[in-house]
């Protein structure tokens, strides 16, 4: 879980291409058309922000929670002189805290798919369970074993940017479900035509949905819809990401108090 230690900071160079708009229009969606409209959302695995701000300015109190220090810097840098109020906390997902509960959990951009075991999975499932209101909503969206099976396989790819040329290198483990990919960096330093290497792995895993459904269950949340990538439609055998969104079942017993 120690990732995006050198890749921090060219991040957000790397996900140009993720239609934050699109995915955070989508969540306010849901959450308006299950009564939230207001109120605090907590994001676990914020990385930079992207989405915590714009869910700010749709009017939530957000909170950002993520592992990653270098992350949450850039993320509080970028909140500077925006008076949005996002509290960002490092914290591991699997292990978080708050003082009390929240509206609604959001977790996007493929962050669940770093829980490599179902323990792990329990886990944040069950703290999310702990620290939503009554009724409260969680939305997240997975990667699946199609996109990591069929698509990025065991492929390469290449990015030149004029920051520098970043290199994916992806290896897809089917009995595992797991989807390894070794980041090579090589990042222009500022003022320089010198480049500085960076080196990372990050491995993610692939769950059938109803794996999900069953953890769930037993984190006493109840299961509510999934759906294909920004659409209403169920998913597909060829969807390469798909959203579940869950509602806690009223627990009188929240750990926090």
């Amino acid at each position: 879980m120690d990732n995006y230690i050198g890749y921090a900071t060219v991040y957000d160079i790397s996900m140009e291409h993720i239609p934050y708009d699109k995915w955070a229009n989508y969540i306010d969606k849901i959450l308006r058309q299950h009564g939230i409209g207001k109120g605090l959302v907590l994001e676990l695995g914020c990385g930079t922000g992207n989405m915590t701000r714009m869910m700010a300015d749709k009017g939530y109190d957000m909170i950002g929670i993520d592992l990653s220090e270098e992350m949450l810097s850039i993320a509080r840098q970028r909140s500077e002189g925006r008076n949005d109020g996002i509290l960002y906390l490092c914290q591991d997902m699997r292990e978080f805290e708050l003082y009390g509960t929240v509206a609604a959990v959001i977790c996007v951009c493929d962050s669940i798919n770093y829980m490599l075991s179902k323990e792990d999975l329990s886990k944040v499932f069950r703290l999310v369970s702990n620290y939503l209101d009554p009724g409260g909503l969680f939305i997240f969206d997975m990667d699946t074993e199609y996109l990591y099976k069929e698509v990025l396989g065991d492929n390469i790819t290449y990015m030149d940017h004029e920051t520098g040329n970043y290199i994916w290198e992806n290896n897809f483990y089917p009995e595992e479900m797991i989807n390894e990919v070794n980041l090579t960096l090589f990042v222009k330093e500022a003022n320089s035509q010198l480049y500085s290497k960076h080196q990372e792995t990050h491995v993610r895993k692939a769950y059938d949905l109803a794996t999900i459904k069953k953890l769930l269950e037993d984190a006493n949340l109840d299961f509510v819809a999934a759906y294909h990538e920004l659409t209403d439609e169920k998913p597909r055998h060829d969807s390469e990401r798909i959203y579940v969104i869950a509602r806690e079942r009223h627990q009188s017993n929240k750990l926090y108090i």
